[in-house]
């Protein structure tokens, strides 16, 4: 799922000092011999991933204006049937007319809908959400309801705090579901009839469990589902201040575990960090033995919590995560050996439950990933990062890097880079959704980005299908 928090102010004056915001860094910068220069310069070519994902995105997906000097941002992407569902922080969205068969601008604040399927028209669905929507759940018969999470105050005129459940058809607030959260909620899930809801927060609709908690999709009271007494967060020499919550989560394709990743330090009693998981039985989570003691690492202190997104492998036997943190905390960025750790990379984890090591990692060069989903034969990740393959460099692109620009795919098996069309940077691709159809890609405008698969007018949603 998503993720989106801007990197710091010191990793953005490297970025703007280097030229590189929007397009890929020099690739010979720190490059030890002329052949890896050559090597690393040399752009993978963009073919047909393992699934048979096109290059070149679907034109007439909704995006953002151009032009626009707001920041506009997709924090996640949901389908329910033939509806695609879209959540993040924008006042304005370009789209198709159905009914004019025409392009024009929209007022959509925070959530919008429209066809999963060519020419993508919008709809009139408008709940008019008055501040940044981070996550949202659809479900119910023919889905009729959208759960709302995030940082806001009113939907559709009605008063509510941080969760709403809305109706998918007049927008407007079911009011027999409790819609108050005491802090920003983070993320959404339905699974097993219920609503697993992670954040901020510390009381939740009349229950004061702490950030995680497992709501009644009918009525959003606490259904005494989830009791993981979750606690702590990261605390180092310099560390930037940082609080409890859960941030992200994701369910087994088989629907009987899931994945939660935040800032805590004790889930049930268990030492865990970064990351967790939960087995779902029939009347009570349960946390698993699965874990590994790479996600104690600190990473640079001001990115202590760096798992932000992770993912099922097709088969529900490996799991996959994506991570920011920049470099491991105490190490200095230059010069650079040979990267561990599992700052700023993609890495492949059994899934087995016990405790691991990873069983391959591919590294950006220190630059943020926030989104990663696994296909049958290619493994999918998306950040604002420059390179892929770069172990050896950070903030530049050392011996063997490879451009890849905004998202790409990896090798399910070995790691290796084997799909690239590349996208415009930004703030980073925050979501990644794979479909029967094809490969949804949310991201956003920031320093006018708006290109994917080198096709423009893609700022906010890029739709790779299946050829």
């Amino acid at each position: 799922m998503r993720s989106a928090r801007k990197p710091s102010a010191s990793r953005w004056a490297v970025y703007l000092l280097c030229g590189v915001l929007g397009a890929a860094m020099p690739a010979a910068a720190g490059l030890s011999s002329p052949a890896a220069a050559a090597a690393a310069a040399a752009a993978t070519t963009c073919t047909s991933s393992g699934l048979g994902l096109s290059c070149t995105p679907e034109n007439g997906t909704p995006h953002f204006p151009l032009g626009t000097s707001s920041t506009f941002q997709i924090r996640q992407l949901v389908q329910c049937g033939s509806t695609m569902f879209a959540v993040g922080h924008f006042s304005t969205v370009t789209g198709f007319d159905g009914q004019t068969k025409a392009t024009k601008a929209y007022t959509r604040n925070n959530v919008f809908s429209f066809r999963a399927t060519a020419p993508f028209s919008m709809t009139g669905w408008n709940p008019d959400v008055n501040g940044t929507v981070n996550s949202i759940a659809v479900g119910g018969k023919n889905c009729a309801d959208a759960y709302l999470g995030g940082k806001f105050t009113s939907v559709h005129g009605t008063a509510v705090s941080n969760i709403a459940k809305v109706s998918t058809s007049t927008g407007q607030v079911e009011t027999g579901f409790q819609h108050s959260a005491n802090g920003q909620v983070e993320t959404l899930l339905l699974a097993g009839g219920r609503l697993l809801t992670g954040g901020f927060f510390t009381a939740i609709n009349g229950s004061t469990r702490k950030y995680y908690v497992s709501l009644s999709p009918s009525k959003g009271g606490d259904t005494g589902y989830l009791k993981l007494n979750i606690s702590g967060h990261y605390s180092f020499s310099g560390v930037s201040e940082n609080g409890t919550r859960v941030y992200n989560q994701q369910l087994s394709h088989a629907g009987h575990r899931v994945l939660a990743e935040g800032d805590f330090t004790s889930v049930a009693g268990k030492a865990r960090k970064q990351i967790f998981m939960l087995w779902l039985g029939p009347h009570q989570a349960t946390v698993t033995n699965w874990y590994s003691s790479e996600f104690n690492q600190n990473c640079y202190r001001t990115e202590p919590f760096y798992v932000r997104a992770a993912a099922w492998g097709p088969t529900d036997n490996t799991v996959f995560v994506a991570t920011t943190g920049y470099h491991p905390n105490g190490i200095p960025v230059a010069p650079v050996s040979t990267r561990t750790g599992l700052c700023d990379a993609v890495a492949k984890f059994s899934a087995t439950e016990t405790s691991h090591s990873h069983s391959w990692r591919n590294y950006t060069g220190c630059d943020s990933l926030y989104s990663v989903v696994a296909g049958s034969v290619t493994v999918y990740a998306g950040g604002h990062e420059r390179w892929a393959s770069n172990g050896h460099g950070c903030d530049n692109a050392g011996p063997g890097a490879k451009p890849a620009p905004g998202m790409v795919g990896l090798s399910q098996s070995e790691g290796h880079v084997t799909f690239n069309p590349t996208r415009a940077r930004g703030l980073g691709a925050d979501d990644m959704v794979l479909t029967s159809a094809g490969l949804w890609v949310a991201s956003d405008n920031f320093d006018n980005s708006q290109n994917c698969g080198g096709q423009p007018d893609h700022s906010g949603i890029c739709f790779l299908s299946k050829g």
